[in-house]
């Protein structure tokens, strides 16, 4: 599933070419995803103009004039793809939503395995929908200190890789982000989370948006599906420190070779995690 700095990616994509753009038509070539499409979903959007776009947790909003919130959720598998509405697109059977602008733009949300979402809601009761309800701070804000981690993670015998995917405790985390973060602030993906406090947590918060930082700068991690909407594919997995490198060595231990054991793989709530057992304690 794509996280946080591919969402934002994608958002970010998005806005830099719709925003400000006024929506011509929007076809609908099933009646739904996950779930089904509002049913005056086309109705509402027809002719609203785009005055930007947000994102919230794995969330991506849309906003109009008409004070209308489309929520979008790429899902496993969904990708967002721009182009000219003069080009003829690609045939597609996956490309279940398309949105043409005024001005001749055309976005189209491809999703293979319709575990994606198009939701439509009024913009100032967007924070009521179920999928915002419980979420924690966004990592990036600056809200998430050190000391607002230690307070949510206060007691919690989990692991620490467990509890920071826990949308509740921090949104937009998933497993590729939480290895890179664990290994650049050196603590053990097993450690219990409520011992994450003090000096452990000032460590952990800088690392998390080091690298969510650093990967929306690459454009996100390329793996199955995502890419941006311009088609172009994201580049952080060539700088990925431990994630996928099972058995080689562990670039922050001192060398050469390096630590003996090398980056290891173990499953934790039926996700690879990757780490150094020597760097991170």
């Amino acid at each position: 599933m794509p996280e946080l700095p591919e969402v934002e990616t994608v958002m970010r994509g998005l806005a830099g070419t719709l925003a400000g753009k006024r929506i011509a038509r929007i076809t609908l070539r099933r009646p739904d995803l996950r779930r089904a499409f509002p049913p005056d979903l086309v109705a509402r959007l027809t002719g609203a103009r785009i005055t930007g776009f947000a994102r919230r947790a794995k969330y991506i909003l849309m906003q109009t004039d008409r004070g209308d919130a489309a929520i979008i959720h790429l899902g496993m598998s969904g990708r967002m793809v721009l182009a000219r509405a003069n080009r003829p697109p690609e045939a597609n059977p996956h490309e279940h939503v398309v949105i043409e602008t005024e001005d001749g733009w055309r976005v189209g949300f491809v999703d293979p395995r319709r575990f994606g979402s198009l939701d439509l809601v009024r913009a100032d009761e967007a924070g009521n929908h179920p999928a915002f309800k419980g979420l924690g701070p966004e990592p990036l804000d600056a809200a998430f200190t050190p000391a607002a981690l230690s307070a949510a993670l206060a007691g919690r015998r989990t692991s620490i890789k467990a509890a920071l995917m826990d949308q509740r405790i921090v949104a937009g985390l998933g497993n590729i982000y939480v290895c890179e973060a664990l290994f650049r602030a050196g603590i053990s993906p097993r450690r219990a989370a409520g011992t994450v406090a003090g000096a452990r947590a000032a460590r952990l918060v800088p690392a998390i948006k080091a690298v969510l930082e650093a990967a929306i700068r690459a454009g996100g991690s390329s793996l199955r599906d995502h890419v941006q909407p311009n088609g172009e594919l994201g580049y952080f997995q060539h700088a990925w420190a431990v994630y996928g490198r099972e058995g080689e060595p562990c670039p922050g231990c001192p060398g050469p070779p390096g630590c003996k054991s090398g980056i290891r793989r173990m499953v934790q709530g039926g996700r690879s995690t990757f780490y150094c057992p020597t760097r991170q304690t």
